[in-house]
């Protein structure tokens, strides 16, 4: 079986790396080609340039790059047509991905599957039906959102979303982080300012501002910054000017395990968060850590979304729990004085979260087959069929 399989994002590389394993499950002598990050390479891939390249969000942060990315499209759409795969398989990252899809679909009959169904019920509705042009199966990470896609006229399993199946860390391993880490016993607060260099350069000033009045009350707390690799200097210069005497737990120079282990430590033992908007929402929940939600895009791209916005809310957890407990700090409202007040409520309340939290994990499938390899399941028997 010859898979082409492409992903732009750190969360896409992590779906990826789980797909690839749940197909490795199924049929041993699948042969992989694409582009992906450490997890995807983890299971044999040699990703044809660096994914990050690809891990760009905002008008504003795409015009600048939009040539190289133009001929990496046209680059990628030649190597699948060039491997002839059973399946191309593209993992969210829209703008790139349904393009290499696009110039695919016009030069060949190869299969097409999207992992991630585009948020149509939030924004945009009309994604759908043009994805459906180039799309021929969509793996659904939401309950809810097979329906969206059939009615496009797309093939769509709900496959549940990897963070159920992801392991939670264990008393020694939080104990092993505390030691490491320097931080004893104190209460920690979890800072997750975005993988991307232009959301870390916008959040990180404000969370900055944020903390340094959250901590005029709650000096007992200590800072923990997971960074990923590529940003990993970059967070490292803002959070030096920041209050709480922060520990970045950085995989940079440690074995896959132990720098997973350390994360999942850092996430357990933390008594609450703050958080960009995105799937580190469902991290946290899984962990069972509360949280704050905070997001500011560029100028026009945030004048873009005001208009095409559909929902109140953009937090997984609210979604899924169909709740609204999880407080959110976006666009014009994403301010260190609102950010700050958030988390002192949060504080005060810690157990409001939790049974939202919990109902999200449920629906997402905790406790059932692990989403990897439901997903290979659904490409395998769609493929068949």
């Amino acid at each position: 079986m010859r898979v082409f399989i492409l992903a732009g994002e750190p969360s896409g590389d992590r779906l990826g790396g789980a797909l690839m394993e749940g197909l490795r499950t199924l049929r041993p002598e699948a042969v992989f080609e694409g582009i992906g990050g450490p997890a995807m390479e983890a299971q044999g891939l040699r990703s044809r340039f660096p994914m990050s390249e690809l891990s760009i969000m905002g008008l504003v942060e795409v015009l600048p790059k939009y040539f190289h990315l133009k001929r990496r499209i046209e680059e990628t759409a030649r190597a699948v047509l060039e491997m002839r795969p059973d399946v191309l398989i593209t993992i969210d990252s829209p703008d790139f991905s349904l393009r290499v899809a696009r110039r695919v679909k016009a030069a060949s009959d190869i299969r097409t599957v999207h992992y991630v169904a585009p948020s149509v019920w939030a924004w945009r509705p009309g994604r759908a039906d043009k994805m459906a042009k180039v799309i021929d199966h969509v793996l659904a990470l939401l309950p809810f959102e097979p329906p969206y896609m059939e009615r496009a006229g797309m093939e769509c399993d709900f496959v549940g979303h990897p963070v159920v199946g992801e392991p939670q860390a264990t008393l020694a391993e939080i104990a092993e982080f505390r030691a490491a880490s320097g931080l004893g016993g104190a209460p920690l607060l979890l800072v997750l300012p975005g993988s991307r260099r232009g959301e870390v350069e916008r959040l990180a000033p404000i969370f900055g501002a944020a903390l340094k009045m959250f901590f005029h009350d709650n000096k007992d707390m200590r800072v923990v910054v997971p960074v990923v690799p590529h940003v990993a200097d970059l967070v490292a210069d803002h959070v030096a000017h920041w209050p709480g005497a922060p520990v970045l737990v950085d995989a940079r120079g440690l074995q896959a395990e132990l720098a997973a282990s350390r994360k999942r430590a850092a996430f357990a033992a933390a008594e609450l968060a703050l958080a960009a908007s995105g799937t580190v929402s469902l991290e946290l929940a899984a962990a069972g850590t509360p949280m704050v939600i905070a997001y500011k895009l560029n100028w026009l791209t945030q004048k873009m979304a005001e208009r095409l916005v559909k929902v109140d809310t953009v937090t997984l957890v609210n979604l899924v729990s169909e709740t609204r407990v999880v407080p959110e700090c976006l666009g014009p409202g994403c301010t260190p004085e609102a950010i700050a007040a958030c988390l002192s409520d949060v504080r005060r309340a810690p157990h409001a979260q939790d049974q939202a939290m919990a109902l999200t994990m449920e629906r997402l499938g905790r406790g059932g087959e692990p989403p990897g390899l439901r997903a290979a399941r659904a490409v395998l028997r769609r493929l068949r069929a």
